[in-house]
């Protein structure tokens, strides 16, 4: 089921009044988010929730299997790492099976072996990368003595199955999530209102600028040869903001939801384009997925503690991995390793700075940061022509004839462009706030009609005005 569907329209007030009029105790409620978790799941195929329970069942036995054998580290490592390679097989089988093994039979074709590739017909589960990545957490911080294990498989289950951010984060840590489940939650109608204005502002990124700038990226990445030098510089800088509202809009609506329900989930960005450097950028874009990298895979490997060498290696097998989880594409190790490559300077040339990023109230008056902030943007533009390309060769071929291919008729995205701008400027004047509908220290926050006003249009003009329904991006990782 989608957020930006007819059907989830009637999906959420459905469940949000069963859950608060209907359900009074915190068990209740929580059967109900399950109930409704797996129906929102199940809308695609129905045969994944066996998969996504199989996880859930492995991931709560082992927390109970590691708690049990905490005195006797051997027996509470095996438990933990039974559950890791669990999950591991179920996200390698259906997600990158065929990639690894038509891998290895190309290898061997290039050393003269025939080798045919066995490849497996399976769809790939949707949301898959993210649930199996927070299930892995769950075990790993047990095993860490970082949370207790649960025995409330119930609260465990929602945990796992959370339908607001199942297929796409922000991928929690069952330090945050899981003690929300295990108390009782009352309904906030301030929080309540805050989502609802994450929610709003989310489909207005998504539906309006991600989906009407679709058609156009499709286009030209679709025939990028003939596309012309300036429609190329277009389709990139298109798809840098088709994919930053896709996503962060996905984002802002899971959140939002969460809010309805009571629940609060960790923020996804922070405003990514506004960076002033590569290490900025990887600090406000998927901050979920990112943190996780950091927190069990970076520090675990000695992060930046064993001199610049092996941070470097570090910091390119985390990029590298990262990559990876995106899909089953060399384009997507490349990225990885480009976005790798881009972490250098910082780490051979420059001390670690706090707050590198614009502040709030920061305006940039001074030619360094407005400079900075560009080269940044160029640089990640870069990459997601990299990371939209089907093959490594097309993405080469494209950054090449952006610089090289004669100047043809341009495209029509007048509206797409304006589109971009006006999210651009809305999150540029609100960067200290989370949506640009936060109208505290203003003098809208006394005239209840205006605001209303501003909401209403808003919401029309997002049925009015949207694009192609597409679906989110992140779905296929």
């Amino acid at each position: 089921m989608l957020f930006n569907s007819f059907e989830f329209l009637l999906f959420l007030p459905v469940v949000f009044l069963l859950h608060w009029k209907l359900c009074k105790s915190r068990q209740s409620r929580n059967i109900l988010l399950i109930i409704a978790s797996y129906v929102f799941y199940g809308w695609w195929n129905p045969v994944f929730l066996l998969l996504i329970f199989f996880t859930t069942v492995c991931s709560f036995y082992s927390g109970l299997l590691i708690r049990r054998y905490r005195e006797n580290r051997s027996r509470a490592l095996s438990a933990l790492w039974t559950n890791v390679l669990i999950n591991l097989v179920i996200l390698g089988v259906f997600k990158y099976f065929n990639f690894f093994s038509q891998s290895f039979a190309d290898a061997m074709t290039v050393v003269g072996w025939d080798v045919d590739a066995v490849t497996l017909d399976l769809i790939l589960p949707v949301g898959v990368s993210f649930y199996t990545f927070q299930a892995l957490s769950y075990s790993i911080d047990v095993y860490r003595k970082l949370t207790e294990p649960t025995k409330d498989f119930i609260a465990f289950t929602v945990f796992i199955a959370f339908f607001p951010q199942l297929v796409a984060g922000p991928i929690e840590r069952s330090t945050n999530l899981l003690p929300q489940f295990l108390n009782t939650r009352t309904f906030d109608y301030k929080r309540a209102v805050e989502g609802m204005r994450l929610i709003l502002w989310g489909l207005f990124k998504k539906m309006i600028v991600a989906d009407n700038a679709a058609p156009v990226v499709d286009s030209i990445f679709g025939d990028y040869s003939y596309a012309g030098a300036q429609n190329l510089w277009m389709g990139a800088f298109l798809f840098t903001f088709q994919i930053y509202c896709d996503f962060s809009g996905y984002s802002d609506i899971a959140i939002g939801v969460a809010r309805l329900f009571g629940v609060e989930l960790m923020r996804n960005f922070r405003f990514p384009y506004f960076s002033k450097g590569m290490n900025d950028f990887w600090k406000r874009w998927h901050i979920s997925l990112t943190s996780w990298f950091r927190d069990y895979v970076y520090i675990p490997l000695g992060g930046n503690r064993k001199g610049k060498v092996r941070t470097t290696a570090n910091t390119f097998l985390v990029f590298l991995t990262s990559g990876l989880w995106h899909g089953a594409n060399y384009t997507f190790i490349v990225w990885g390793a480009y976005h790798a490559l881009l972490q250098l300077p910082h780490i051979f040339f420059r001390k670690q700075r706090a707050g590198e990023g614009v502040k709030a109230k920061t305006v940039p008056l001074y030619f360094r940061d407005t400079f900075l902030m560009g080269v940044t943007f160029l640089l990640v533009m870069t990459g997601w022509i990299i990371f939209r390309s089907d093959h490594l060769a097309d993405a080469f071929h494209y950054i090449r004839l952006m610089f090289s291919a004669p100047v043809t008729e341009v495209v029509k995205a007048k509206t797409a462009l304006s589109y971009c701008l006006i999210m651009l400027i809305a999150e540029w004047f609100s960067r200290n706030k989370e949506t640009p509908f936060d109208f505290s220290g203003t003098g809208l926050t006394r005239f209840k009609t205006v605001r209303w006003t501003i909401y209403i249009v808003t919401f029309m003009f997002i049925l009015l005005i949207s694009g192609t329904a597409e679906q989110f991006i992140y779905f296929l990782f």
